[in-house]
């Protein structure tokens, strides 16, 4: 199938790892311009070439903090000066080592923290890269929230928080932004074996018998830790929701705006 991304021109912000690079591997394999905006300059150097290997004809690297409004204007007012126009945005960074506690841990900074860069980081990215995507062909917006804002967790509540948030921010610009035609919709994760999650299976004791690297075993722990099994018996790979989000960006979807998906290996919510 044609998804009609060939030569588009695409940021994935946070698409240096995890499910961020998952998105903008795809979005290259499909043919699009893709550029990358993440924190650490050191990841991009390895994102863009990988990129350009796998189809892209023109990749982007874009550093800066999400958390600094100055960085993030000047990284795209740095992309503006070399694409006149966007066809998608997608928002795939988020809280990874902020937020994680129960309530009465968390302090004022923490919650600002998490915050920051589960919320207002796609504010800062959206709002400055809304000209750009009004110039362009078509514009699709995808922003990546989690299935935890329907199943909550007591050790996630500032992130959650965070997400459910962003889900709103979402449905909201889905509404205001329809008649421009530019669709926006977000995609809820469930327990997906990402690096973070791979950290928290290796901190664990060895009597649990916990292969890091293993889906099975990730999901055994999320279910126990956690509480969130998954019909599938088993954790996601980042690997798994790149298509998930590029279709939702892509010509293909002309008529799903305000959709949150949920990519979650089968659950009730309960």
């Amino acid at each position: 199938m044609d998804l009609g991304l060939a030569d588009t021109r695409v940021l994935v912000v946070g698409g240096s790892r995890g499910m961020g690079r998952a998105a903008a591997e795809t979005f290259a394999r499909e043919g699009a311009r893709v550029a990358v905006l993440a924190r650490a300059s050191e990841a991009l150097d390895d994102t863009v070439p990988a990129l350009c290997s796998l189809g892209s004809p023109e990749c982007v690297p874009l550093a800066a903090d999400l958390t600094s409004l100055s960085e993030v204007d000047s990284a795209i007012d740095g992309l503006s000066e070399r694409w006149d126009g966007l066809e998608v945005l997608v928002n795939a960074a988020g809280p990874v080592d902020v937020g994680i506690g129960p309530f009465d841990g968390l302090d004022d900074d923490e919650w600002r923290a998490t915050l920051d860069i589960g919320l207002l980081s796609v504010v800062r990215t959206v709002r400055r890269s809304l000209p750009l995507l009004r110039r362009g062909s078509f514009a699709r917006i995808v922003n990546v929230s989690a299935h935890s804002t329907k199943r909550q967790s007591p050790d996630l509540v500032a992130y959650t928080a965070a997400k459910a948030a962003l889900s709103s921010l979402t449905k909201n610009l889905s509404q205001s932004l329809a008649p421009e035609g530019i669709l926006v919709n977000t995609v809820s994760p469930g327990s997906f074996l990402s690096e973070g999650m791979q950290g928290y299976l290796r901190s664990l004791p060895p009597e649990r018998g916990v292969d890091s690297a293993s889906l099975t075993d990730a999901m055994r722990v999320i279910a126990e830790d956690f509480g969130h099994p998954a019909y599938l018996g088993r954790a996601g790979s980042p690997a798994e929701i790149g298509p998930v989000i590029v279709f939702l960006c892509s010509l293909v979807n002309s008529y799903m705006t305000g959709a949150d998906v949920n990519v979650d290996g089968g659950s009730d919510f309960t």
